[in-house]
């Protein structure tokens, strides 16, 4: 629950309480109330709007960990979808006035209007560390009137759902069909399957000659091809993809067909367990806009944008037959050795964990919109 109070309410107190009874103090930052989700941390420097608006955060307190958040207040140009998605907000040091040339609001103001609660003044550095001994965890931020005795907000945060087991991509994606228009001579024609899919994705297929037909994460098998797609794209999102059967088998019904396939974040994921891999709940996830990645079939090293609490349970170190063939391992992290990408070496067909389409983030990985397409072309041929 959550009472939108625009203007300052940087004077109001506000206490944020971990699941495990570790405790901070500070002030009320956007929307003053009380909200729950799974705690975890953002180590990006820059693209704080793209976070808050990727629909892969639902249901998430986001961490900032670089202290000083809000200085290039909000425009309307930069959301990647409709809303702002994550559940609350962390920060250390807010800026007291946005200085930007596209600014038109202030951040606190926009999570206010928004009533998403946030907290300031807390030692996020502490947080951080917190987090990644003890690992993501069920959070929540009280202001105001929701303060109450530690004990009390304690069983409260302890009562609230966690993240394991939660099936959220059909929360945040499309209700219904749309389509974004190639750019400049169409091409191609790709049905791309939302399970939270952000606005930069399509755009940057876009550039690219291709037509984007962005489905409900509810779309058959049937849906997919009456848009008589060149390729199929699976989107990031939220939640367990142990929980994702359809997608799993909407996924499976593609690579029968042979039909060129592209998948991320969350894609990765479903395209791991239609191979028949299992998934597994990372300690504190990868997120943030500079994880090292190795893409393995040309041994170079991205600087990769990532969201993401699961991976994907598949052999690093030898290719693995599934019932579509055999499947290497493309990409791995090389902070932790995760899987971050799978190839199928029969089909045309791969996935990567993060995030491609640089919003916000470096561009390091744009090449794969382009290993798509090519996928495509040889298909056509």
């Amino acid at each position: 629950m959550t009472t939108s109070t625009r203007g300052t309410t940087r004077k109001v107190p506000a206490v944020l309480v971990l699941e495990d009874g570790r405790i901070f103090r500070g002030r009320a930052y956007g929307a003053v109330g009380e909200t729950f989700g799974e705690a975890v941390f953002s180590t990006g420097m820059t693209g704080y709007q793209e976070t808050l608006t990727d629909p892969s955060y639902h249901r998430q307190v986001v961490v900032m960990t670089a202290p000083h958040v809000g200085n290039t207040g909000v425009n309307d140009e930069d959301p990647e979808s409709g809303r702002i998605w994550v559940s609350g907000y962390v920060v250390r040091d807010p800026a007291r006035v946005p200085s930007n040339w596209r600014s038109r609001r202030s951040l606190d103001d926009e999570l206010a209007a928004q009533g998403v609660v946030g907290i300031s003044g807390v030692d996020t550095r502490a947080l951080t560390r917190h987090l990644r001994e003890r690992g993501a965890m069920r959070v929540g931020i009280f202001s105001g009137d929701a303060v109450k005795d530690d004990a009390a907000l304690l069983a409260r945060v302890q009562e609230a759902p966690g993240m394991l087991g939660a099936d959220l991509s059909a929360e945040v994606a499309t209700k219904d069909a749309y389509v974004v228009p190639a750019v400049g001579e169409r091409k191609y024609t790709v049905a791309a399957v939302d399970l939270g899919i952000k606005g930069m994705t399509p755009h940057r297929m876009a550039e690219r000659g291709i037509e984007v037909h962005v489905l409900p994460a509810t779309a058959t098998v049937e849906d997919v091809y009456a848009v008589q797609p060149d390729g199929v794209f699976f989107s990031n999102g939220p939640g367990d993809p142990a929980t994702a059967d359809h997608p799993v088998s909407v996924m499976r019904g593609v690579l029968e067909r042979g039909t060129p396939l592209f998948g991320i974040c969350f894609g990765n994921q479903i395209l791991g367990r239609a191979l028949g891999f299992g998934t597994y709940k990372l300690k504190y996830g990868h997120r943030g806009i500079n994880q090292p990645v190795q893409d393995r079939t040309t041994g170079k090293v991205e600087v990769t944008a990532h969201n993401h609490g699961f991976a994907v349970d598949a052999p690093t170190d030898r290719v693995s037959d599934t019932p579509f063939g055999r499947v290497e391992v493309s990409h791995v992290c090389l902070n932790d050795n995760v899987v971050e990408g799978l190839a199928l070496l029969d089909k045309p067909a791969f996935s990567v964990q993060y995030h491609p389409e640089a919003a916000a983030g470096p561009h390091d990985a744009a090449y794969l919109f382009d290993r798509f397409v090519s996928l495509m072309e040889g298909q056509r041929a």
